[in-house]
């Protein structure tokens, strides 16, 4: 029982840390507008809806479908990210 805490702890831990990295780094390239961030909406809404399901033993159907609309509509919303420049 307490693996799956454990492992829900860091799933926690490591979206709030990559929430701030993403938010700090669209700020660096002063990238504006939510149409460029719908794309880590998608696969953040992803990853709690799947760690909302496992808590609440709701693996079925619903989740799965909720699971692959998400993961189409980040795959959609890529098109709106901005083109990175190359390094030089």
């Amino acid at each position: 029982m307490v693996m799956p805490a454990i492992l829900s702890a860091v799933l926690i831990i490591a979206i709030i840390f990559s929430i701030t990295v993403v938010i700090r780094k669209r700020r660096e390239a002063e990238v504006t507008g939510i149409k460029s961030a719908l794309t880590s909406i998608c696969l953040y809404l992803l990853a709690i809806t799947n760690l909302l399901a496992y808590w609440l033993n709701f693996l079925g159907i619903v989740s799965w479908s909720i699971s692959v609309i998400l993961l189409i509509f980040g795959a959609y919303f890529t098109k709106y990210l901005p083109a990175s420049e190359g390094r030089s």
